[in-house]
């Protein structure tokens, strides 16, 4: 079924409009959008990494929720920008305009179904301005409209007590973290046969990067043939479970306070308006 990792409850397709409509409180309901990416995650992981990532942590955070507090999902967003790896077979890839129209026009959908709280929970590190960009487009056109886009990445995972120095530095894809919350989310798409470590050389100029992570712009392959760029050769299952267990537990009172937010609301009646490409439209009350 689409539910995936979601509790069927919390799934929001699989309401009917009228249930929908009949919520008591869509207003401070939390609709949450998984987004990930389809992209090579070098030769040990599935391509399918941030999207499982991004649906599997959502659906265990609401799977803890309190059935007092109202939050749903969508289907995930599989399909991200992902030229940076475009190089490699099975990365699928959007272009950034596609998939900015993609998730304002979702947004709105939400909106219009009388919601007002939307957190953007991404899994994918080649497009997080994608999406702060679509959420601000649609603050400007949504005046009580409160939109959140993060990593799900953003919540303490506990990932720093089993990854090297050196890791935590430079590591970018397939690493460590991704690997081993991959074994406990999806073990039978996992070969750790196949991972091997590989780490970019350190950005020279220290006023740049002060991790020593690339400044400059890059692709994959700029790093070498696997993908990879961590070292993902120690992870394990019981690992995942750890970063699984942390990650969902955090995202769970993440959700519940963001039900419970009062944020600045204004008429959109008193804001101007954007389209896509970036022009005001002022709204004829203004």
């Amino acid at each position: 079924m689409l539910h995936g990792y979601t509790p069927p409850h919390r799934y929001l397709p699989y309401l009917s409009w009228t249930q929908i409509a009949e919520l008591p409180d869509r207003a401070n309901t939390v609709i949450v959008l998984p987004t990930g990416a389809i992209e090579q995650h070098g030769p040990h992981l599935p391509c399918s990494v941030d999207s499982v990532i991004a649906s599997g942590v959502i659906g265990h955070a609401l799977a803890r929720l309190p059935d007092s507090v109202p939050a749903f999902a969508l289907p995930p967003i599989t399909y991200g920008k992902s030229e940076e790896h475009l190089h490699f077979p099975g990365t699928m890839t959007l272009t950034g305009t596609t998939l900015l129209s993609t998730v304002i026009e979702i947004g709105e959908s939400v909106y219009r179904s009388g919601f007002r709280k939307m957190v953007i929970a991404n899994g994918h590190g080649g497009q997080p301005q994608v999406m702060e960009m679509a959420a601000r487009e649609l603050r400007l056109r949504y005046g009580d409209f409160v939109i959140i886009p993060t990593s799900v990445w953003k919540m303490p995972s506990g990932t720093g007590a089993f990854t090297s120095d050196r890791e935590k530095r430079l590591a970018m894809h397939a690493g460590h973290g991704e690997t081993a919350l991959m074994l406990a989310l999806a073990p039978d798409t996992v070969r750790m046969e196949h991972a091997v470590a590989n780490f970019p050389d350190e950005f020279p100029i220290k006023l740049l990067s002060q991790d020593g992570r690339p400044a400059c712009a890059w692709t994959s392959r700029d790093f070498g043939p696997s993908g990879v760029i961590g070292d993902p050769c120690g992870a394990t299952p019981e690992q995942g479970q750890i970063i699984l267990e942390s990650l969902s537990r955090h995202w769970a009172q993440a959700i519940e306070e963001v039900h419970q937010l009062q944020w600045i609301q204004r008429p959109e009646s008193t804001w101007g308006r954007t389209n896509l490409a970036g022009h005001i439209q002022q709204s004829p009350t203004a």
